[in-house]
């Protein structure tokens, strides 16, 4: 093997920093494109949020903990979705499209995982809008007879006789009744 010459040495040195200006200057564009989308994003997704924290504000005025994880979860989505769009404006959209698929497995595997809790949190919303299980009204559940304390986003706390008893929003939700005052 012969050593190479100086000059061909010099010329693949030349023609990769060529290249590498060419290709730097040609996805310029879509970079600068990219960026002035995540800053919209960034405006419309902090719009967006605050909307969804007002409204829920107004529909759970006692309970910020909805709010704080509605407007969470609002910010969460909507970042998603400016990140995969960020990847197809740069020239990426076979990243974007794994990431999506990828993305909804996890989601998939989180929400059985999770469904317990999900549950209980979707049926405490629902005892929260039902204006006949309301803090200070006597019900049954599962044979229990108590006074409504508080209603959480995941758990119902009840005074029986003294005795606070928390159950599970989604245990309520299933099978309760109101007993006149």
């Amino acid at each position: 093997m012969q050593p190479e010459s100086p000059s061909s040495l010099s010329d693949l040195l030349n023609n990769t920093v060529d290249e590498f200006v060419g290709n730097v200057a040609s996805a310029l564009p879509r970079v600068l494109t990219g960026l002035v989308f995540l800053v919209l994003a960034a405006i419309l997704i902090r719009v967006v949020a605050t909307a969804v924290r007002v409204v829920l504000r107004q529909v759970y005025p006692d309970q910020p903990i909805y709010v704080q994880l509605g407007g969470t979860l609002a910010s969460v989505v909507l970042w998603f979705g400016a990140l995969l769009g960020f990847l197809s404006a740069v020239g990426l959209p076979e990243i974007a499209a794994a990431l999506g698929t990828a993305s909804g497995f996890l989601a998939l595997g989180v929400s059985y995982a999770l469904s317990g809790m999900l549950a209980d949190a979707v049926a405490g919303i629902y005892l929260l809008r039902d204006p006949d299980f309301n803090p200070g009204d006597t019900v049954e559940t599962d044979g229990t007879v108590g006074v409504v304390e508080a209603i959480e986003l995941r758990k119902t706390r009840l005074d029986v006789d003294g005795d606070r008893l928390v159950r599970a929003n989604a245990d309520i939700e299933a099978e309760w009744t109101k007993k006149p005052e």
